[in-house]
């Protein structure tokens, strides 16, 4: 080929080098760590710094679009930009499926079903376009773009299915990792009789994402909702500072690009078959299982520990239940039940659920100052934000009984 032809084929200079790590044990512990970023980071931005979903999920897709043009002019694999690259489209993707489901108000079921076809396509164009779905293929731009492209439909699949299953299930976050964990090695067993490497490396790509997701809520959300109460701030460090350290190790040692060879079966086109029929019995069991977890009964997580009916108690007419508070813990309940009314007004269903949790964290905090002041005050006021609180964090909420909820403890807090 001459030198002429080379440069009318500008791909061609790419061929050489993978831009991928191998798929090693370290490739799946910081893919975890990452999805367990995406989904404790996007939260903390959205919700906890008050950035809003829209404006979080434009700036994160500004940074993804600077960050994969840094790894697409990139050579050969490196792994801070690599990794990099995976930490930003895990929040994206997770920050697309939560517009749909918070803003749109698009059921999760239909957003499932939405970015599944859309996966089938991505990899349909690309499958007829450069004959392969193999990350070790990943040796031209074009193939590059095609795998980022499925990545980021793969986080935004994960989180839709992740979220409906634990809708129709009603499991907490700590029971919630045994599923796609369950999964994950049901696809490694497949793998290891003969099935398709390319098929299971999907399939496990698509599962770590619910499985990280469910292990960020499990360590972030508070222990009355079944968490480790650590927070999504807290979360989003602990993991970052791991899946840093981690890369760093891989720069050192380079133990992500000596390929291993895997201890699976020879694959061939009955081992094949045969697999296929095991991923599809694995899937029909999958589904009488949420079947069966979908018609027991559930009920919402208590708000907070020890939560149960509000005490009732009639305030003198005329008098303001906040009459003998200070003014400050006031305005900030009244903020947070603001803010809180206006993410339901506005269709924000999750972004609301982790505003109230506010509410609920500087009630408790100030219960000692202030219930010594004024009992029946305090007694009234708590019982509205019970209601409240039951009324955002139910199984299937109820948007006028939320608003409702909320109009009624704003108009104490006045």
């Amino acid at each position: 080929m001459t030198t002429t032809m080379r440069a009318a084929r500008p791909w061609v200079r790419r061929e050489m080098l993978s831009k991928v790590p191998e798929i090693t044990l370290w490739f799946w512990i910081i893919k975890i760590l990452c999805t367990t970023v995406g989904e404790s980071f996007a939260d903390w931005i959205n919700m906890s710094l008050g950035v809003g979903l829209e404006s979080t999920a434009l700036i994160f897709t500004a940074v993804f679009a600077g960050v994969l043009g840094w790894q697409l002019l990139l050579r050969r694999y490196v792994p801070f930009v690599y990794w990099l690259t995976v930490v930003v489209v895990s929040v994206t993707g997770t920050l697309y499926t939560d517009i749909l489901t918070d803003s749109l108000g698009v059921p999760l079921a239909v957003s499932t079903a939405v970015f599944a076809g859309l996966l089938a396509v991505v990899f349909g164009v690309w499958w007829f376009s450069q004959r392969t779905l193999s990350i070790h293929s990943i040796t031209t731009t074009p193939r590059e773009l095609f795998y980022w492209l499925a990545i980021l439909v793969t986080f935004a699949l994960g989180t839709a299915a992740g979220d409906w299953i634990l809708e129709l299930t009603g499991w907490g976050p700590g029971v919630s990792v045994l599923l796609p964990a369950g999964l994950i090695v049901a696809v490694v067993v497949g793998w290891r009789m003969g099935g398709n490497a390319v098929l299971a490396f999907w399939l496990a790509y698509i599962l770590t994402r619910p499985l990280g997701a469910n292990l960020g809520d499990w360590f972030g959300l508070p222990s009355d909702q079944q968490g480790l109460g650590l927070g999504v701030a807290l979360t989003s460090v602990i993991f970052l500072v791991a899946i840093l350290a981690t890369v760093i190790y891989l720069t050192l040692t380079r133990a992500d690009v000596i390929e291993t060879r895997p201890l699976a079966a020879p694959t061939t086109k009955k081992s094949e078959r045969r697999v296929l029929g095991f991923y599809a019995l694995v899937t029909l069991l999958t589904i009488g299982l949420l079947a069966w977890a979908s018609a027991q009964p559930h009920t919402a997580a208590p708000a907070s520990e020890g939560e149960g009916p509000a005490t009732s108690v009639t305030l003198p007419p005329g008098t303001s239940a906040t009459a003998k508070f200070p003014a400050a813990p006031v305005a900030e309940f009244r903020t947070i039940t603001a803010d809180t009314l206006s993410m339901i007004q506005a269709g924000k269903q999750k972004a609301a659920a982790a505003r109230i949790t506010d509410l609920e964290k500087a009630w408790d905090d100030a219960q000692s100052t202030l219930q010594p002041l004024d009992d029946t005050g305090w007694t009234y006021i708590d019982g509205q934000i019970d209601t409240a609180l039951t009324a955002v964090r139910a199984d299937a909420p109820d948007t006028i009984d939320e608003k409702t909820a909320l109009s009624a403890l704003l108009a104490t807090l006045e």
